[in-house]
């Protein structure tokens, strides 16, 4: 069992790294599975983010993913739906690092909020400009396809995390990286379709 109220500062980073991530991309999905691990006895939750394992909570957060598993689905409304969500996505994921870090001094605390902060911010910029990128396509199948592959992407960072959390911070830089490349692609190629 994982002990996340008690990490070394180098496996915390790395965590905060791949959690804030994932929030950033489903915050429900990143919570709900955060909550099934602690429930399962995986994981041992601090003090501040216990309550995720309470099966109300689970019950909770596993109805917001199915309400988001929708939402996301549809084209342009799915927009309007990730602009609200900057409001949810980025304090969750800067509640997420302070709460992991209860056990290091309040300076360290606040580093590692700001450090999952941006996590959740730069997956969520990246999610919402892919959308944008994607939602003016004539045919459905992408967005749902990009949906999908948000959804599992989240559940299976928070997961490959708490397993692996250097590999999965790697990965993350990896998703950061291609998300730059591939948004930069997508606007260039709208830019060409919309001159023709």
């Amino acid at each position: 069992m994982l002990d996340l109220a008690h990490l070394p500062p180098e496996t915390l980073i790395a965590m905060v790294v791949a959690t804030g991530f994932a929030a950033g991309l489903n915050v429900s999905a990143a919570a709900l599975t955060v909550g099934l691990l602690a429930r399962a006895g995986s994981v041992t939750l601090p003090a501040p983010i216990e309550v995720l394992g309470q099966w109300w909570a689970i019950s909770a957060f596993a109805g917001l993913f199915a309400l988001e598993f929708v939402a996301d689905k549809i084209p342009a409304f799915d927009l309007i739906w990730n602009v609200l969500q900057t409001v949810v996505r980025v304090p969750a994921g800067a509640l997420l690092g302070y709460a992991a870090a209860a056990h290091l001094s309040p300076g360290q605390q606040l580093l590692t909020a700001a450090l999952g902060a941006g996590m959740a911010l730069a997956a969520h910029t990246g999610k919402t400009a892919m959308r944008a990128a994607v939602t003016p396509s004539p045919e459905p199948i992408s967005n749902v396809a990009l949906s999908l592959a948000e959804d599992a992407a989240a559940s299976g960072l928070t997961w490959f995390a708490t397993e692996h959390p250097f590999i999965a911070a790697t990965v993350v830089v990896v998703l950061l990286a291609a998300m730059v490349l591939t948004v930069r692609a997508l606007w260039r190629l709208g830019a060409r379709l919309v001159r023709h």
